[in-house]
């Protein structure tokens, strides 16, 4: 990797007054253009008869004058965007790091290269409608404007999920619930535990809640005809930890339902004699039949994951040691859990200056060193490298990500 690398670019809002760059122009080969962009409005067909449309707040036209990149920081974007089979993209890493502006820049460029698209957030604390300068809140599909082909973003709404499940327990006393557990022969628990209130329990969700909610919305995409339009899907994913959960959350409930499934087996066979009686059998081979359905599904959304033909985790960064130390985990902890990745953004790299101030150059050469340690790192050495400069603006709003596709996507 050449260790030169250097950007120019800067944004000016059509109603500034100011005509000159913060960084002097650089020696490498610069492209400069001139961008207005306004927003443009979608209607969807048919096929979502359901969609909530939400108001929008105006996106801010603004022009980019010009913008120097290295020209080895190729992402291989030509065959991200090839092909209309369905792909699945996910973008983790560090919190903080840039991973919304990631994939929500994107989002766009696939919609602007003819992708009917889909961007979801499934990081609790969604960031999604701020990088977007639009509301997506409310857990339904929602219209961007902007891009040249339908673009929709969704942010997952946990709390709505447990709300859902809290009204479902009390429904009929909960006898939903205690119908199931009789059905699988494990009804007397049901009276046990009774009085622990568990549907309460959500009001402090365990930990992986979060994570179960946004593999249910997995499921629907791979199963709802809502979805089928959308040939590229992109996943704003929650820091480390909560990713390799949500990644390794299939595995745990495929292994779980197996052993109740078993357990059932085992009454079953037991108690053979009894079921015929009292005319049972019947419920509870509907609860196994609904359990091995949904331990059939999870095992669906576990090979959808380790897919490298229809699914890819991209890593972002920031050239700090601390930030590559955690990519490097993250890195082998994806590769344990057979789940393909290809590429590493390094976001936020200081463009250079012929006048530095003294800060600058020591950032500067922070962030070499941590380049130098990606080179040397067996888990990320081996990742496309791809760097995303630090610009002089917020990047918010469909523009303004659009300038970040084309300088990040290419």
């Amino acid at each position: 990797m050449a260790k030169a690398v250097a950007w120019h670019a800067s944004f000016t809002s059509y109603s500034s007054s100011s005509s000159s760059s913060p960084f002097p122009r650089n020696p490498m080969v610069p492209v400069g253009f001139s961008l207005s962009l306004s927003p443009r409005i979608h209607t969807l067909s048919s096929a979502f008869p359901s969609l909530s449309i939400k108001p929008k707040r105006p996106n801010s036209s603004f022009e980019v004058r010009s913008v120097v990149a290295p020209a080895e920081d190729i992402a291989g974007f030509d065959e991200m965007v090839s092909g209309t089979e369905r792909k699945y993209y996910m973008l983790g890493g560090k919190g903080g790091v840039g991973k919304t502006s990631c994939a929500a820049s994107l989002a766009v460029k696939f919609a602007n290269n003819g992708h009917h698209t889909l961007v979801v957030s499934t990081d609790p604390a969604h960031s999604l409608s701020d990088s977007f300068a639009q509301d997506l809140t409310g857990g339904m599909l929602v219209p961007v404007e902007g891009p040249d082909f339908p673009l929709f973003a969704l942010e997952i709404n946990p709390d709505k999920a447990r709300e859902e499940f809290r009204d479902a327990t009390k429904n009929n006393g909960g006898t939903g619930v205690k119908e199931f557990m009789d059905g699988m022969g494990l009804g007397m628990l049901v009276e046990q535990l009774g009085e622990l209130k568990l549907g309460e329990l959500l009001d402090t969700p365990p930990p992986g809640l979060d994570e179960a909610i946004a593999i249910s919305k997995v499921m629907q995409f791979l199963e709802s005809p809502q979805y089928n339009m959308f040939t590229r899907i992109v996943f704003d994913t929650a820091p480390t930890g909560h990713t390799l959960r949500l990644l390794s959350l299939p595995d745990f409930l495929d292994a779980s339902i197996g052993k109740i499934l078993k357990l059932r087996q085992k009454i079953a066979s037991a108690t053979s004699a009894i079921k015929s009686v009292f005319g049972q059998e019947e419920t509870k081979q509907n609860a196994a039949d609904k359990l091995e359905r949904l331990r059939e599904r999870m095992v669906k959304v576990r090979d959808l994951f380790r897919d490298a033909d229809s699914t890819e985790f991209v890593i972002v960064t920031i050239p700090t040691v601390m930030a590559v130390s955690e990519s490097s985990r993250l890195s082998a902890s994806l590769k344990k859990e057979n789940v393909p990745v290809k590429r590493l953004i390094v976001n936020q790299i200081l463009p250079p200056s012929v006048s530095d101030c003294k800060f600058c150059a020591v950032k500067r050469k922070d962030q070499m060193r941590a380049l130098d340690v990606i080179q040397s790192d067996p888990e990320l050495s081996s990742l496309k490298l791809i760097q995303s400069p630090l610009v002089d603006m917020e990047i918010r709003g469909v523009p303004a990500l659009k300038f970040m596709g084309d300088i990040v996507w290419k």
